[in-house]
């Protein structure tokens, strides 16, 4: 499978990650067309790091772990929707969701 042309716009492409059985939004992430390898290849998330400039495995230190049940680009082919099965809290502050804030920026 040729996986460029999701990154002819850019190195690195938002990928959301949605729960299976809830629908709920896990967490935005970003990955490169390597990350994106390796997830296919493996059936669990991996995305490219932009503060540390390397790859990582979501729950590889945690255990925390995402599996790939399905990956959909969006309509320009520049966003993914990762539909996974959650192990765990997927935020790395221990909540289920990283949009677990109280509040809205705009209501």
């Amino acid at each position: 499978m040729d996986l460029k042309k999701y990154f002819v716009k850019s190195e690195l492409i938002p990928a959301i990650v949605q729960e299976k059985d809830t629908n709920e939004v896990l967490m935005l992430a970003y990955m490169n067309e390597e990350s994106l390898k390796k997830t296919i290849e493996t059936g669990y998330t991996w995305f490219f790091s932009r503060s540390r400039n390397e790859l990582w495995n979501k729950g590889a230190t945690s255990g925390h772990i995402q599996k790939v049940i399905s990956i959909t680009p969006d309509c320009d082919d520049d966003t993914l929707l990762v539909i996974v099965e959650q192990t765990g809290p997927a935020c790395h502050t221990g909540n289920k969701s990283c949009f677990y804030q109280v509040g809205h920026i705009y209501k």
